[in-house]
């Protein structure tokens, strides 16, 4: 009888590492993001001009932060500390965890694994965030985005390689949970298995052809399955 690639997955991983804006909160639930990436234009507009159009082109805040780079170390900065900001400001008002988040981050600390959280918001946002639901005491690491290098962010492997080096379990072991495209390639890159979330009917089609080793559409099956099969731990880690 076939393996249901879930079960597989959760039964090798001694490690989970979710990804933050999707499977664990909304971000920008109760602010306007592309309102965000207007601000972050602006400072782009005043400090770099030759970069001004292609800064207000876009309504993703994200991308306006990586094109910052090009206008050297002191516009990054800026950029960077307005989003971190306003990423504060968010999460303090983005409401209550995604249902079932709460459920799958104690599932998996219960049964013994590790888990991270590593995204592309900065690591303060996620830390208010966690701290603000109780929701520390269930994660051991947060990676957030690498300061002032946006090229090291998903779907680079890179923070999910130094998620695992913290976490003491090597990425053949460690899962990651992830609503997006970078997060797969990320998790490929760094020989990790990937657990995608669907939570938007494209993604049930996007996710698999990215190569998501298994999908879920709800964080309730996904802390479901991690509470029913603890690790396999018939090697060392």
């Amino acid at each position: 009888m076939a393996t249901d690639p879930l079960v597989a997955l959760i039964a090798n991983a001694w490690a989970v590492q979710f990804d933050f804006d999707g499977p664990i909160c909304d971000v920008f639930a109760g602010r306007d993001a592309a309102g965000v990436a207007c601000e972050l234009a602006e400072i782009v507009a005043r400090q770099a001009p030759d970069l001004a159009q292609q800064a207000k082109e876009t309504d993703d805040f994200m991308e306006v932060h990586r094109l910052s780079l090009r206008g050297g170390t002191t516009l990054l900065a800026a950029v960077e500390g307005a989003l971190t900001a306003a990423e504060v400001e968010a999460v303090g008002i983005a409401g209550p965890p995604i249902p079932g988040a709460v459920h799958a981050l104690r599932a998996a600390h219960s049964t013994g694994r590790r888990v991270a959280i590593v995204s592309n918001n900065s690591a303060e946002c996620v830390k208010v965030f966690l701290a603000l639901h109780g929701l520390e005491e269930f994660v051991h690491e947060v990676v957030g985005r690498p300061e002032l290098n946006p090229t090291l962010m998903k779907p680079s492997a890179h923070p999910l390689l130094f998620a695992s080096a913290a976490l003491g379990v090597a990425p053949k072991h460690s899962v990651l949970v992830g609503d997006s495209v970078t997060d797969v390639e990320a998790a490929k890159a760094a020989g990790m298995g990937v657990i995608g979330f669907a939570n938007k009917a494209p993604k049930r089609i996007t996710l698999p052809a990215a190569g998501a080793d298994a999908v879920v559409a709800s964080m309730e099956a996904l802390a479901n399955a991690l509470a029913r099969h603890s690790p396999c731990r018939s090697e060392a880690p």
